[in-house]
């Protein structure tokens, strides 16, 4: 059996281990005081999570790093993978040990890998839908605050790709940096005179409303360029204006309905902050066995 953890991408584990110690700290406080006296210290049992509806999985590394924090003693038994299609009433782990421990961890367990696999599931339906062309599902920053870094590995477990981790990892020139700078030009320059001082190198990203300023942006030392709410029509002209010379990635009011026909324009990468900022969990329930 693999231990479900060693999935957890080393990158990720400082930040998880700190985020699980938060996260219990929230629920459990001074202790579980129901379970405490209800429950005899010495009783070990056992529960399995099952599906209630279907989906894609994702975070049974993380749910099974909850149970640890709370008690070593703690097994969980992955039935399926992080990134598996799973049916209705299907089960997808077990987990024995201290019934005291089984309960601390459940609500918790539960929450996160509930967001996380409604966020696979969404990602997956999404990719699904620009399957056969060569565009890219991207995230973006609109995430929960303090779980980012879970909702960016759904995500990826889900199919879609990482836009960047914050505002410390690549330049996203964008319309109020652009408002403030004095014009696009102005603000790209300014970022090269930036990156140049402090001797760095980074990807650069300048947002455009326009076709006028997507070709004021094209004559710029850029990376990518995002058009943002841009119509269909206007995308397929950024497209043939580009030549294949520089990425182009669509964003705004994308949704299940429009975005095979926006994959279909020709951009290189479609951003969706839904993915993460109105998720719908995967319903998910943790029985203790008889």
């Amino acid at each position: 059996m693999v231990n479900p953890e060693n999935i957890i991408p080393v990158q990720y584990q400082t930040t998880i281990d700190n985020l699980v110690q938060q996260v219990l700290a929230e629920d459990l406080g001074t202790g579980d005081v129901t379970s405490l006296g209800t429950i005899s210290e010495s009783a070990t049992g056992s529960g399995q999570f099952i599906s209630k509806a279907n989906g894609v999985i994702a975070g049974l590394a993380v749910a099974a790093r909850i149970f640890r924090e709370i008690d070593t003693a703690v097994s969980l038994i992955p039935l399926v993978s992080d990134g598996e299609r799973v049916k209705n009433s299907q089960k997808i782990a077990r987990i024995n040990g201290p019934v005291r421990a089984l309960l601390a961890g459940e609500r918790t367990a539960l929450n996160i890998l509930q967001r996380m696999s409604g966020i696979a599931t969404r990602t997956r339906e999404l990719t699904g839908l620009i399957a056969g062309t060569n565009c890219r599902l991207l995230d973006t920053r609109k995430t929960a605050p303090g779980l980012r870094v879970l909702d960016k590995w759904a995500v990826a477990i889900g199919g879609g790709t990482n836009h960047r981790s914050g505002l410390f990892d690549m330049i996203l020139i964008k319309d109020n940096h652009i408002q403030a700078a004095g014009g696009i030009t102005a603000a790209v320059s300014s970022i090269w005179n930036y990156l140049a001082q402090k001797k760095i190198a980074m990807v650069i990203e300048v947002e455009v409303q326009s076709i006028t300023e997507l070709q004021e942006a094209l004559t710029l030392s850029v990376d990518r360029i995002m058009l943002d709410n841009m119509s269909h029509d206007q995308m397929r002209t950024a497209v043939k204006l580009a030549g294949g010379k520089i990425p182009l990635e669509a964003s705004g009011n994308i949704t299940g309905e429009n975005i095979a026909e926006i994959a279909a324009t020709g951009v290189d990468f479609i951003s969706v902050g839904a993915l993460t900022h109105s998720v719908t969990a995967l319903d998910i329930s943790f029985i203790i066995n008889k």
